[in-house]
């Protein structure tokens, strides 16, 4: 199998995808890669006793928290381009179930699991209500907690994510039912597997992670039911280019309240939710790409007012 099959197949693997208790941050492996060489310093980290896991956190920053969920097979240091942007308010990374330097047990991998779980965190953190922003696997993740504990998420961006196993592409889940532990020699040179190794509690469960990915990937789903309990502000962003079919994406936004009409004039009839397709990006890109903290953070501030037309003709006049 090529090294681009690779990348395809395990980049998609993502797509389905002081505190009381916390221990120490000499307790985890500080990462060895060169691409979080370039991550600001936590104000905070350590692990969490979180319904019989020990999830791995780290916060960044002051103000407004945002609970940030990286891509399968990856850890919060993915999100390392654009963190220092992000962090100028509170940035809450947490290391996903069997990801970074969370250890992967004998729970099987499970985005409703992981759901519960977010929530407990942030609120073993010490946090009523976050924003929430979640990159393919970590935005199933953040889905499914802003369904099962909508208390918690004042805002919700879900960055490359599906409601539906049937968005993907066909090939994409031909690819992502190859996924499985006898793959684990054959990544070894792939950034995937050194980026886990290099922090990961028991390196060793590497090929069983890739089982509980494959297994979990294989299952179909279908979360269309569950959308219309998002209550709070949501934003999709996608890539032009993403491994979702560009019509789950609309059905997708059309499902939250938008796209069914004009806004209006005077915006009257504009949604509270965001959809974002970014020009040029793909699944793969889209995580770390600068176009991505400039679309997300002003839906993330609150910010909804524009300027008319009527507005700037008078202040050229």
């Amino acid at each position: 199998m090529s090294r681009s099959m690779f990348f395809a197949i395990f980049a998609s693997a993502a797509a389905l995808f002081a505190a009381p208790g916390a221990s120490n941050a000499e307790d985890v492996k500080p990462s060895m890669t060169s691409e979080t060489k370039a991550m600001p310093k936590p104000a905070k980290s350590g692990l969490l006793p979180i319904n019989g896991l020990n999830y791995y956190y780290a916060v960044y920053g002051r103000g407004e928290p945002l609970l940030l969920l990286h891509g399968g097979l990856g850890t919060t240091d993915m999100f390392a381009p654009i963190l220092p942007k992000l962090a100028e308010s509170t940035v809450i990374g947490v290391d996903l179930h069997g990801h970074g330097r969370t250890a992967l047990g004998d729970r099987p991998l499970s985005l409703e699991a992981m759901g519960d779980d977010m929530a407990a965190i942030v609120k073993a953190l010490g946090y009523d209500k976050v924003d929430v922003m979640g990159y393919s696997l970590g935005g199933g993740v953040a889905f499914r907690m802003a369904v099962q504990h909508p208390e918690t998420v004042r805002r919700l961006v879900l960055v490359s994510t599906g409601y539906a196993s049937d968005g993907f592409y066909a090939d994409i889940r031909t690819q992502q039912a190859q996924v499985g532990a006898a793959m684990a020699d054959m990544m070894k040179d792939t950034p995937m597997y050194k980026s886990y190794v290099a922090v990961a509690p028991h390196p060793q469960d590497f090929p069983k992670l890739l089982d509980q990915l494959g297994t979990h990937m294989r299952k179909d789903y279908d979360y269309s039911a569950d959308v219309a309990k998002l209550k709070m502000p949501v934003m999709l962003i996608f890539g032009d280019s993403d491994m979702y079919r560009p019509e789950h994406e609309i059905k997708f936004y059309q499902m939250l309240g938008g796209g069914l009409k004009d806004a209006g004039w005077m915006r009257e009839n504009l949604s509270q939710n965001r959809l974002a397709i970014l020009p040029n990006r793909t699944h793969y890109d889209v995580f770390f790409a600068p176009e991505l903290v400039a679309a997300a953070l002003p839906f993330l501030n609150g910010e909804t007012k524009v300027k008319t037309w009527d507005e700037i003709v008078r202040e050229t006049h």
